[in-house]
C-alpha cells in the first residue's frame, strides 16, 4: 500500500488524467441522455467544452493558472453558446480548490471570483421552471457554497503547506548555525588547548635549561649530582618530545602570555585541591585513588585535571542544590581511569549530545576535544538511577 501511495504521488498528472477520463465518461453519457433544461447548444458546440473542462481536470497541477483561464473560458462560452451545465463542469470546483492551494495570489483570488459568480450566472441563465424568486435566489446561494468551500479549503492547505515550509526552512537554519557553533566551539578549544600545551612544553624545556646549567657546574666536583641532572633532563626531553608532537596540527591563535613568564599547568596531584575547592563552595565531593601512582607525561595530567574541573563545574551548575558528586582515578598498567559522578538531577540532553546545541554544550565538546589530544576515550551521559556520569580512560606513556 506504502508503495502504490508512493508511486501516485511521484506521477500527480497521471492521477488527474484518471479522473479525467472518468469524468469524460460520465458527461458524455448524460450528453447522450435527453435533457429539456440542458439548453439549445448542439452536440458539436457541447462536446468540445466537455473534452477542455476534462483537460482542465487532468492539467490542473502542471499549469493551474492556465487552466483556471481556460475554464473561465469555457464558463463564458457555455453563458454566449447556451451550452447548460454537464458533470464536466465540477472541473470548475477543483481548479477553484487547486488554485488556492497551489496557484498564484492573483489566480487565487479570480478563483474566489469567478466561483461565487458561477453559479448565480448559471441559475439566471438556465432557470428553473416552476421555481419562485425566493426559491431561485436560495438555490443560488446552495449552488455557492461549494465554490467557496472549495476556495476556503485549497486556500486553508496552502497556509499550512507555508507554514511546514517555514517551520523546514527554521530547522535547516537553526541546524546550520548549530554546526557552526560547534565547529567555532571547536576551534577555540583546541586553541586553548595549543595555548595550554605550549606552556608545558616552554615549562619542560625551562627545567631542561636549569638542569642542563647545574650539571655543567657541578660536572667536575659532583659527578654523581651532573648525572642525576642529566637523567632529569632525558626524562624532561622525552616529556616535551611527546607534548609537541601532539601539539603540531592544533591550531593557535596566537595570544602571548602575559609576563612573559611560563608557569606548569595543573597536573593529577592538584586535583585533591580542586576537590576541596569544591567542598568549601558547598558541594560534598568523595575523592579516592585506586592503584599506584606514578609519573604521567604533563599532557595526560593537564587532560585528567581538566576532565574533572568541568565535571564538577556541571554538577554545580546543573545538579541542583542537594547534589554531591564523586571523583576516582584508578592507575591500571596502561591507562589512567578518570570517574565522576553526581546524584543531582542531571543536565539537558542537548549538553551531552555530540556538538551540543543553540550554544551550550562547549564544555563537553572541550572534553572530548582533550581526549582525543591525548588518544583517549570519554563516555559522558545520565545515570541509569539519576545524576550524571563522566568516564574518561587516559593511555599510560612511560615518563622515562
Amino acid at each position: 500500500m506504502q508503495r502504490l501511495y508512493d508511486f501516485l504521488r511521484r506521477h500527480p498528472t497521471g492521477v488527474d488524467t484518471f479522473w479525467a477520463v472518468f469524468l469524460l465518461g460520465i458527461s458524455l453519457v448524460g450528453i447522450t441522455v435527453p435533457d429539456e433544461g440542458r439548453g439549445t447548444g448542439s452536440e458539436a458546440v457541447i462536446v468540445p467544452v466537455v473534452l477542455l473542462l476534462c483537460l482542465v481536470v487532468a492539467l490542473r497541477r502542471r499549469m493551474p493558472e492556465k487552466m483556471l483561464l481556460l475554464a473561465g473560458a469555457l464558463g463564458v462560452a457555455q453563458l454566449v453558446l447556451d451550452v447548460a451545465p454537464t458533470p464536466a463542469n465540477f472541473a470548475m470546483l477543483v481548479i477553484t480548490y487547486t488554485v488556492a492551494a497551489t496557484g498564484a495570489r492573483w489566480a487565487s483570488r479570480l478563483a474566489l471570483a469567478v466561483g461565487l459568480c458561477a453559479a448565480p450566472l448559471a441559475q439566471l441563465r438556465w432557470p428553473e421552471n416552476e421555481s419562485s424568486v425566493l426559491g431561485t435566489i436560495a438555490l443560488m446561494i446552495f449552488t455557492t457554497v461549494p465554490f467557496a468551500l472549495a476556495w476556503v479549503l485549497g486556500d486553508s492547505i496552502r497556509t499550512r503547506r507555508a507554514y511546514f515550509a517555514q517551520l523546514e526552512e527554521r530547522a535547516t537554519r537553526l541546524e546550520k548555525e548549530r554546526e557552526a557553533q560547534a565547529k567555532v566551539a571547536v576551534a577555540a578549544e583546541r586553541a586553548r588547548i595549543a595555548r595550554e600545551l605550549h606552556d608545558v612544553v616552554a615549562h619542560n624545556v625551562s627545567v631542561m635549561v636549569v638542569q642542563a646549567d647545574g650539571a655543567a657546574y657541578v660536572l667536575d666536583s659532583a659527578p654523581d649530582q651532573a648525572k642525576k641532572a642529566l637523567e632529569t633532563i632525558s626524562s624532561t626531553g622525552r616529556q616535551a618530545l611527546a607534548e609537541m608532537r601532539r601539539l603540531l596540527g592544533v591550531l593557535r591563535t596566537g595570544e602571548h602570555q602575559e609576563g612573559g613568564e611560563y608557569v606548569p599547568q595543573p597536573d593529577v596531584e592538584q586535583i585533591d585541591d580542586l576537590v576541596q575547592q569544591c567542598r568549601s563552595s558547598g558541594l560534598p565531593v568523595d575523592f579516592k585513588v585506586e592503584g599506584t601512582p606514578r609519573p604521567l607525561p604533563s599532557g595526560v595530567e593537564l587532560t585528567a585535571y581538566r576532565i574533572v574541573q568541568e565535571a564538577l563545574t556541571n554538577t554545580r551548575k546543573h545538579g541542583g542544590p542537594n547534589a554531591g558528586a564523586s571523583v576516582r582515578l584508578v592507575y591500571f598498567d596502561d591507562g589512567l581511569g578518570l570517574l565522576v559522578e553526581d546524584d543531582g538531577k542531571g543536565a539537558p540532553h542537548e549538553l551531552y549530545e555530540e556538538g551540543g546545541a543553540d550554544g551550550r554544550g562547549h564544555g563537553l565538546i572541550g572534553m572530548r576535544e582533550r581526549v582525543g589530544m591525548v588518544g583517549g576515550t570519554l563516555d559522558a551521559g545520565p545515570r541509569p538511577g539519576g545524576g550524571f556520569r563522566i568516564s574518561a580512560l587516559l593511555p599510560l606513556k612511560p615518563a622515562h
